[in-house]
């Protein structure tokens, strides 16, 4: 199952409190204050991993707590500081705070590391308090509380190339027939659930990413159908490709539709590269041709079953990527 969103609550560590303690050693009368400080709480630090693709292992944990620090000890020892906790996310996930919605952390990069949630720090012994007015000081401080947060984790899926298309354009079809991916293919709409990634490969060591993920219906940018479960991940997108079922009566109204939720759900998505592709040209489409002629005057036609056009379509999306 595909998890791309997690709500989760943190709690680092408390730093531990600073010792009370005074020096005793054989022929020495009257040690003087020697109490150690308390050691700093754990950290919580997010950090991706390559290998995980969902957010499946964090979603059913609610509270994520780091161990606190030890007190601190005679002679001025300090205790110990408690274990960072670490939280391994998949590539691409985007940590918001959840009560003002701003995001703290975008982690693209792999074996990339943020800490979201400071560790308190140790109060002091009480040998920090000796003064010429105060020679045996019998306090000391107590360790900070470690911050707690609560978080939003968003997976947006990272691709190269995205296809945009109402369901059943045929986007499960190019993804299986470009690459490797084996995406479930139906004749019904919402066949794809989730997003799915593909491998597509040129010259001899050459490649770039692509993703079908689920298609948009009319009111998607508001929640309607998968609405934002799709949208988040085509942000990350440099190049869209429009596909548009070549037996559409009026294709210009499809692509509209398109564009008015990507629009809606978030305007820098219109300045993406974009294709506009003609999708199942092995079927019988010419009767509506006029149709096209009048809508747009450069599309690349497709069949990902006779594999028409598809060497045409890579040449031109390595020629966008390598721009």
């Amino acid at each position: 199952m595909f998890i791309d969103y997690a709500k989760i609550e943190l709690q680092a560590g408390n730093g531990g409190k600073g010792a009370v303690a005074f020096h005793r050693e054989k022929y020495i009368d009257k040690g003087g204050p020697s109490g150690g400080d308390g050691g700093r709480g754990g950290n919580i630090v997010f950090s991706t991993n390559p290998n995980l693709h969902t957010l499946q292992d964090i979603r059913y944990r609610r509270l994520y707590k780091a161990k606190s620090g030890q007190a601190g000890g005679s002679n001025k020892k300090t205790g110990k500081s408690g274990e960072d906790l670490i939280i391994e996310v998949p590539c691409g996930t985007v940590i918001k705070d959840f009560e003002n919605n701003t995001i703290i952390k975008d982690l693209i990069k792999e074996n990339h590391s943020h800490i979201v949630c400071e560790g308190g720090i140790g109060g002091k012994g009480n040998y920090h308090f000796k003064s010429s007015t105060q020679q045996t000081p019998r306090f000391s401080q107590e360790g900070e509380k470690g911050k707690r947060l609560i978080v939003e984790l968003e997976l947006k899926v990272l691709a190269d190339v995205g296809l945009v298309g109402l369901p059943n354009a045929g986007k499960s079809t190019l993804l299986s027939v470009m690459t490797t991916a084996k995406p479930k293919i139906a004749d019904y709409p919402f066949t794809t659930l989730q997003p799915h990634l593909g491998i597509v490969k040129y010259g001899d060591y050459q490649s770039f990413v692509m993703a079908d993920i689920p298609g948009l219906i009319e009111g998607a940018s508001e929640g309607k159908g998968l609405g934002h479960q799709f949208l988040r991940h085509i942000e990350r997108n440099k190049i869209l490709l429009f596909l548009i079922d070549c037996n559409e009566g009026n294709p210009q109204k499809t692509y509209d539709q398109l564009i008015d939720e990507l629009g809606n759900f978030n305007k820098s998505l219109l300045d993406k590269k974009r294709l506009i592709i003609r999708t199942k040209i092995d079927t019988n489409c010419n009767e509506i041709e006029e149709n096209w002629g009048n809508f747009a005057e450069e599309y690349i036609d497709i069949s990902s079953i006779s594999k028409d056009g598809l060497n045409i379509l890579k040449d031109k999306l390595v020629s966008f990527l390598s721009a």
